[in-house]
């Protein structure tokens, strides 16, 4: 039945795809340079929300982001003129603009480089019995359900420089852990996702803050960053409501019964499409102790972050906040896992846990575990691309510039809601703030500096929720990626948790916006957050129990 309708929904995607191809037929050709008809429209919002809303009722990511592609590449073929030139126009814009350019791309490539150096590490920690290992060692120290969840979010708010890498080192840390104390994958993709972007966007030293300084002109940005952090409610009250989860011991919504299947059942993806249950198999033991595994994690986080310097300048004279703010993520990530993954290699031929042959056989393991994240960035990366060609950005700012003059009071709010919106069908919380904090800071600067503040911190905290929120993040990918989970099954549970404390979020710069301060506004927010928390609490009560399932 499931199967039925997921192909049903599919059908109704085409014919909707089909639909939107029929007015090309009539269409004039744009002239030279092309500008599609439908240029800085709200249709230039459509495709990703075809691709969200087909991945959230079929379950099915790929198909979903492939249609929202072809929507997008047939909007944006409209002004193209009929017959061939149109249907190859369409083609090309998907291939060469979109699949092609996009793999192709070298920022693109750097990550994508990362992710599977990051695979091919863990399949060679997890063929020496390293990652068995540490999970003993964990085991004997770590009793709980609680206590592998809670320093699950402690690794997540440590490894704050970036989050990319943040994601993947916690998940393939942690996996065997959580694993051990029947905590599901969803759960754990969450944990790792609500220690992501919302840790890297209150880090003043992350990848995160050096990409919003550069978004502000004549500013101070990294100043000013600072001095967005406790207004950054979004990011602020996540911590706290994860940690009241946990602590509190219970879960509401889709995330309810992959816990309750997971203590009761031992049974940690719920739903029959589990892509990475094979991956178990690869954990093995061995020779391998903790130090295996504990020693290459430190070597990749400590390389990773001296290559975000040197990428930034540091070793040419530029100073340590000048260096991370000119850092490019995907240079430093890139060559710190691909120099982590060689000292590893090195490492276990002198410990002798691992031969030269068996290394090189963890790379394709490694890849091929790698291979749905990898799919899923190339389609979402491509999706952002054929948005941008439809003109979103410049929508977004006639729509922002057009609500300041009113409402004043209520600007941070909106511009949190217009952030969450723009976030969750792009998929992209860097590429938000980038449109909208160079509107933001113009409206206010040399005015009004508490509403220059309260607009900025509104901007990134939308951008890392509806980043938060979105199936075609590709922060939400990695997380997935991390955790082993199935991707859908991360977004649809991760998504009543987000949208939680989005709401309490947008009441809370609703009230900064009329107190214009800090210490009533923050600690409002805060008691609002366990307000909830207890409320929700008294109607979902406790996660079951069962023995040796604490």
């Amino acid at each position: 039945m499931k199967n039925r309708k997921a192909r049903s929904f599919f059908i109704i995607g085409l014919t909707l795809m089909l639909v939107l191809a029929l007015p090309i037929i009539a269409m004039a050709d744009g002239g030279d340079e092309y500008t599609p008809n439908l240029y800085a429209t709200i249709w230039s919002l459509l495709p990703p929300v075809i691709a969200i809303a087909l991945a959230l009722i079929t379950k099915e990511v790929y198909s979903s982001l492939f249609i929202g592609i072809l929507s997008g590449a047939i909007l944006w073929s409209i002004g193209l003129g009929g017959g061939k030139d149109a249907i190859f126009g369409i083609l090309e814009h998907v291939m060469n603009d979109g699949i092609v350019g996009n793999a192709a791309d070298a920022y693109n490539m750097g990550i994508l480089v990362f992710l599977v150096c990051l695979g091919w590490l863990v399949a060679m920690m997890n063929r020496t019995g390293a990652s068995a290992a540490f999970g003993r060692w964990a085991e004997n120290r770590i009793k709980t359900r609680e206590g592998a969840q809670l320093t699950s979010i402690l690794l997540g708010c440590l490894i704050f420089v970036d989050d990319y890498f943040n994601c993947l080192t916690v998940g393939s840390v942690m996996r065997p852990v959580t694993d051990k104390h029947h905590v599901s994958r969803a759960k754990l993709a969450y944990l790792i996702d609500a220690t992501a972007a919302p840790i890297c966007i209150i880090a003043p030293v992350s990848s995160w803050a050096a990409a919003v300084t550069g978004f502000v002109e004549g500013e101070d940005g990294f100043q000013l960053f600072i001095r967005c952090i406790p207004y950054n409610f979004y990011a602020i009250l996540t911590i706290i409501m994860m940690l009241c989860i946990v602590i509190m011991k219970f879960d509401y919504g889709p995330m309810a019964l992959h816990e309750k299947n997971a203590i009761l059942h031992n049974d940690l993806y719920t739903t029959a499409d589990r892509p990475y249950e094979d991956a178990k198999q690869d954990v093995v033991e061995g020779k391998g102790k903790v130090i295996d595994m504990i020693l290459p994690v430190i070597a990749l986080i400590v390389l990773c972050i001296v290559f975000l310097l040197y990428s930034g300048g540091f070793f040419d004279g530029a100073g340590f906040i000048e260096a991370f703010s000119d850092a490019d993520a995907a240079v430093g990530l890139s060559i710190g896992s691909m120099v982590a993954l060689l000292f590893t290699t090195v490492w276990y031929l002198v410990r002798r846990v691992l031969t030269l042959k068996e290394s090189m056989y963890c790379f394709p393991e490694g890849f091929k575990n790698m291979v749905p994240a990898i799919m899923i960035l190339v389609f979402a990366w491509t999706l952002k691309t054929m948005t941008d060609s439809l003109g979103a950005k410049q929508f977004v700012e006639a729509l922002v510039m057009n609500g300041a003059e009113g409402f004043m009071n209520f600007l941070p709010a909106i511009i949190f809601a217009i952030a969450v919106g723009l976030s969750f069908a792009t998929g992209t919380s860097w590429g938000t703030f980038g449109i909208l904090i160079p509107i933001v800071v113009p409206i206010f600067q040399g005015t009004n500096d508490t509403m220059l503040i309260l607009s900025m911190s509104a901007a990134m905290a939308g951008a890392v929720c509806g980043d938060h929120c979105s199936p075609i993040s590709d922060t939400t990918i990695m997380a997935s990626a991390g955790a082993q989970s199935n991707h859908i099954n991360h977004v649809s549970t991760q998504l009543p948790y987000a949208l939680t404390v989005a709401a309490v979020s947008f009441v809370a710069y609703i009230l900064a916006g009329f107190f214009k301060n800090i210490f009533i506004a923050l600690p409002i927010a805060i008691l609002m957050m366990f307000g909830v928390m207890f409320v929700l609490k008294s109607i979902f009560g406790k996660e079951p129990t069962v023995e040796g399932a604490k």
